[in-house]
């Protein structure tokens, strides 16, 4: 990850564009202002660095003393806000509905009545066209301020009218909420816990999924509200590793956008986000054929304007794209190809440090890792589940666990013994301690400790009782997650046929076509 400071200002100017940074001048050079030079002055001297360096700052920005420092930065970070809201971003419909309703509020504080009400008629328009209920409340709520402090219309009903169009918009602001804070809820779970790991987790996520969930979907109507039930659905069916309805509603979720006008435009990210599962459905469901032309699809959009010319959906378009790109991989047992993009990845990594969560740099770790053990370099294979293993926090105890016993495999296959015997042991009370323990881990513990009693006689045997244990429990749904981050099984048949793991996954692969 990158090593960067988290200075905001320092973040702010490394995020600009050369037009974003050359309007920023423009702007602050609009009067002669001392200040305004010492804006500029440390612009350019953040600028001109790569590492946040208070020292180096203050020795290029001459003018500015160590005790003005907070303040100038203070107020650059403010002028270079102002500048980037000047500049006119056509497609994006937040700013463009906050400037109708600064129009509209301009105009009523010229005491220009009328003129104000046609602009709130233009700034409804625009809500209900890209489906903001948010925007419509605030027009609403500023339409009857003006209607109940001066007479400035004609039309009979006038305050039956705005009272049933604000009940109705407020009703649909409170089941988008609910839906919302659902959604968000279930993603946490995910992101603390990972996967439903037991009959516990499982009664816990369906308790919390029907106690928020209070509408069916022949109740909704709005898009958000749509948007957010089958966000709701797709979560609670991936954490509970249901496949089918995770794609059914990750699917749903996609087609939402593609017949909504404008929404695409309007909410790109989470368009990107409905891609990534649909993606990881496919993935989940082994369907190489829809991934791979999923990939395609989802590849030309982030050649698109939408994605292009917005960093942050840019940065999230590429985690997601090549996320999937090393799913395909896998599922093509095409390991070694898929090594080609790491050097990519780790130049992502550390140019986009600062803005990517910790959880998607975890996964990318975690990806790269199987990638290396795929294609049979252990070493590498150790160093990034390393990165994970010593990540401090709480986040995606399951990927934890799993890197930790993917760690343990990598070492077996070196034939580190003496160090394994030490490193099984304290994963064990790792994984007990955090309730983490399934089934197919303890069989694989088992077959760890065994394996250090053995002689190389008997490894054979071992390892044909641990594949005949385990393939009891690869159609069990609570025991499938430890499939989907380690495939144990053909790991197993590789070293029981004498062959690379890769090339039992490619004839696998080669079987489903």
């Amino acid at each position: 990850m990158s090593n960067r400071s988290a200075d905001a200002v320092f973040q702010l100017i490394k995020s600009l564009e050369k037009s974003e940074k050359r309007n920023f001048k423009l702007f602050a050079r609009r009067n002669s202002a001392t200040e305004n030079l010492k804006t500029i002055q440390l612009f350019d001297a953040l600028d001109g660095i790569t590492e946040y360096d208070e020292k180096l700052i203050l020795k290029k920005a001459k003018g500015i003393s160590k005790l003005q420092l907070s303040n100038v930065k203070a107020n650059l970070y403010k002028q270079i806000l102002s500048s980037l809201r000047l500049i006119k971003e056509e497609d994006n419909i937040d700013i463009h509905l906050h400037e109708q309703m600064d129009h509209a509020r301009i105009l009523y504080n010229k005491g220009l009545y009328l003129q104000s009400l046609k602009a709130i008629d233009k700034l409804k328009e625009t809500a209900r066209s890209y489906q903001q209920p948010t925007y419509l409340q605030q027009a609403l709520f500023f339409e009857k301020k003006i209607e109940a402090l001066y007479i400035t219309r004609s039309i009979q009903n006038r305050a039956d009218e705005l009272l049933e169009e604000s009940n109705k918009v407020s009703s649909e602001i409170i089941r988008v909420n609910t839906l919302s804070n659902l959604s968000l809820q279930l993603y946490s779970w995910y992101i603390h816990n990972g996967l439903a790991r037991n009959p516990k987790d499982l009664k816990e996520v369906k308790q919390l999924f029907e106690k928020h969930l209070t509408v069916s979907a022949n109740q909704l109507s709005s898009f958000y509200e749509k948007l957010y039930f089958y966000q709701s659905k797709c979560w609670y069916a991936f954490i509970c590793r249901d496949f089918l309805n995770h794609f059914r509603y990750s699917k749903k979720w996609v087609t939402l956008f593609e017949t909504s006008h404008g929404m695409i435009k309007a909410e790109t990210a989470l368009y990107i986000k409905g891609m990534h599962n649909l993606m990881s459905a496919y993935f989940d469901l082994q369907n190489h054929q829809k991934l791979s032309a999923t990939i395609k699809q989802f590849e030309k959009f982030t050649e698109t304007k939408a994605v292009t010319q917005n960093e942050n959906n840019r940065i999230l378009a590429y985690q997601y794209l090549y996320t999937s790109k090393i799913n395909l991989c896998f599922l093509q047992g095409r390991f070694t190809k898929g090594l080609h993009f790491v050097p990519f990845l780790e130049e992502m990594l550390k140019e986009y440090g600062l803005y990517l969560d910790t959880h998607r740099v975890l996964v990318f770790y975690y990806k790269i890792a199987c990638l290396y053990f795929g294609s049979g370099n252990y070493d590498a294979t150790i160093d990034y589940l390393n990165r994970i293993i010593h990540q401090k926090g709480d986040l995606r105890t399951d990927l934890q666990c799993y890197a930790r016993l993917l760690h343990l495999i990598a070492h077996y296959e070196l034939g580190n013994f003496d160090l394994l015997e030490y490193l099984s042991k304290s994963v064990y009370r790792y994984m007990a301690k955090m309730e983490n323990l399934s089934k197919v881990e303890e069989a694989i513990f088992k077959f760890l400790r065994r394996s250090f009693k053995v002689g190389t006689y008997a490894i054979k045997s071992e390892l044909e009782r641990l594949f005949a244990d385990l393939k009891i429990y690869e159609r069990d749904p609570l025991e499938s997650r430890a499939f989907a981050y380690l495939d144990v099984i053909s790991w197993l048949e590789s070293k029981i046929n004498g062959v690379n793991v890769q090339d039992v996954i490619k004839e696998k692969y080669r079987s489903r076509k």
